[in-house]
């Protein structure tokens, strides 16, 4: 089974040609399309709504704005405990900048054996429209910011949400890190980069399909506010390099034990028992 996992926050003016894009794209497959409205004010629910009677349709609402992490949190976590381990969670925008024929390209490239497929404007055959010069020089300058910093095998974009995962995998991350699988989640667009480098520290397999950003079809204006975001890129990069307890060696070991066996890595490394040591850095002692 295939979920979509679709953020939305004010976006009446590109929902309804997505929605119809991807109930084209969907007709005839067995999936369920999760919406989380964070905390919208214009016609978005009125829109949602409408959809109820031709999709396959949930909807997790905010009464308030609570921003992307907090969103994406709240969405996965909501589909994970219903999917089976063998279903695909795919997460897309909800400002048409997304096309669903990329969908089923991500899960036959998971069907190859990778744990996440993302999307790249980078790879050969991918690129962006409707972006300024000024803003795709600044992209491509994260993204190498990025690289140097994380280096994750099989990715060249970073900063692109719209993602495949294997339902196991996020169950998986979910019981490790419990709310802290998106703790950047006051910080602008971060945790679209926070879940993979949490993922990658479990040892996932990465690859990615190559895409054209559609930036020209959105309607809506931008929400995103890229000194916050760039702020949360610094914040994350000493929380992941940080020698005594940050990230890599809160969870040293987790890479090589998850590959060999996810359960006794689950068993070992999920939160509760991190909690219940004395060190936690030194997980391994």
């Amino acid at each position: 089974m295939i979920w979509i996992l679709l953020p939305a926050y004010n976006e009446q003016e590109d929902l309804p040609n997505l929605l119809e894009k991807l109930q084209r794209a969907l007709d005839g497959k067995q999936y369920k399309l999760v919406i989380v409205n964070d905390g919208s004010t214009d016609e978005t629910e009125k829109i949602i709504e409408r959809s109820r009677k031709k999709m396959n349709l949930e909807v997790v609402a905010h009464p308030i704005n609570r921003g992307l992490g907090e969103t994406e949190r709240d969405g996965f976590e909501h589909i994970a405990w219903q999917a089976d381990d063998e279903d695909y969670i795919v997460r897309i925008e909800g400002d048409d900048t997304h096309e669903p024929k990329y969908l089923f390209e991500l899960i036959h490239k998971l069907e190859e054996g990778y744990d996440v497929v993302n999307t790249s404007r980078f790879q050969p055959g991918g690129g962006q429209k409707g972006v300024s010069s000024y803003r795709a020089f600044i992209s491509r300058s994260a993204n190498l910011f990025m690289k140097m910093l994380f280096g994750i095998h099989g990715i060249t974009d970073y900063s692109c949400g719209y993602r495949a995962y294997r339902a196991k995998v996020l169950k998986d991350a979910l019981a490790i890190y419990g709310n802290n699988l998106i703790q950047m989640k006051g910080l602008g667009f971060t945790s679209t980069l926070e879940i993979i480098v949490k993922l990658h520290l479990m040892g996932c397999r990465f690859g990615e399909v190559p895409f054209v950003l559609r930036y020209d079809q959105k309607q809506g204006g931008s929400k995103m506010i890229g000194s916050i975001t760039m702020l949360g890129y610094f914040t994350m990069a000493l929380l992941y390099w940080w020698p005594f307890s940050g990230w890599r060696s809160q969870y040293r070991g987790l890479r090589e034990l998850y590959r060999k066996n996810p359960e006794k890595a689950v068993a070992k490394y999920q939160l509760a028992s991190l909690k219940g040591r004395k060190f936690p850095s030194r997980i391994n002692s």
